[in-house]
């Protein structure tokens, strides 16, 4: 099981985690277990204050170092005691960018603490001591770090075994191959005029199999030619290229 700690100003936000869809009946299933804890725990004034103006000046606020270290540590101490070393992870628009690869990097970590920031961001002398790396799931601003935290941990989540129905379904996301997704269909074999592609009817499996990598290969080249400029092609895969032209 995935040991996960999230440190959350709204810990509430992760209901839409833990209670619908596949992530709730992969916790259901023991897959994962997840902690939230709010650093407003760990303040000591009437007000449970836990930002300050930054030094130096400047627009907003910045989330104080004590309170945050305080609930940082003793989310990896809950998880250190199952002896488990966790890894510690900053959501943040600095961070290096989501992609496949890091998610299947992260799944096979047994434990994570996520720190999802609000305002200006965080006192760097807590990202210098106690985290380990700072994660972005995309070039925009976001007014707090749970929702990328969700994204992540959604991410995460989908691709351990039994968190899925079909086993196979994670092995066929857009990214697993380095293409998207290629087009899908299902009832009624007509829609607005439009039909299901015969070979999808045909029942040759072989074929199917080549109609579905042309095109996954046709809308990775149209939408994200970044990423073919990074994957070498198969010979199956160039000529299934070339033959769509």
């Amino acid at each position: 099981m995935m040991q996960i700690e999230v440190i959350s100003l709204f810990p509430e936000m992760f209901a839409a985690l833990t209670e619908y869809g596949i992530t709730s009946r992969a916790r259901q299933r023991g897959l994962y277990q997840l902690t939230l804890t709010n650093p407003r725990q760990y303040t000591q004034d009437v007000h449970h204050t836990v930002d300050d103006r930054p030094y130096g000046g400047g627009p907003g606020m910045v989330m104080l170092a004590e309170p945050l270290s305080a609930a940082i540590r003793d989310a990896k101490a809950r998880i250190q005691a199952q002896g488990i070393t966790p890894r510690v992870i900053h959501l943040s628009p600095r961070g290096k960018p989501l992609t496949h690869e890091k998610v299947l990097q992260l799944k096979e970590l047994p434990g994570l603490v996520l720190l999802t920031s609000r305002y200006e961001g965080v006192d760097q002398r807590v990202l210098d001591t106690l985290v380990d790396e700072e994660i972005s799931i995309g070039d925009y601003v976001l007014s707090g770090g749970e929702l990328p935290a969700m994204v992540l941990l959604d991410a995460i989540i989908r691709q351990l075994p039994g968190a899925l129905g079909d086993a196979d379904s994670a092995q066929e996301d857009s990214f697993v191959n380095g293409l998207l997704d290629y087009p899908h269909y299902t009832r009624p074999e007509e829609f607005a005029g439009l039909k299901v592609p015969d070979v999808l009817l045909s029942g040759h499996h072989e074929k199917i199999r080549q109609w579905r990598l042309q095109q996954s290969l046709m809308l990775t080249r149209a939408k994200r030619p970044d990423l073919l400029a990074e994957r070498p092609l198969t010979k199956e895969e160039a000529r299934l290229l070339k033959d769509a032209e």
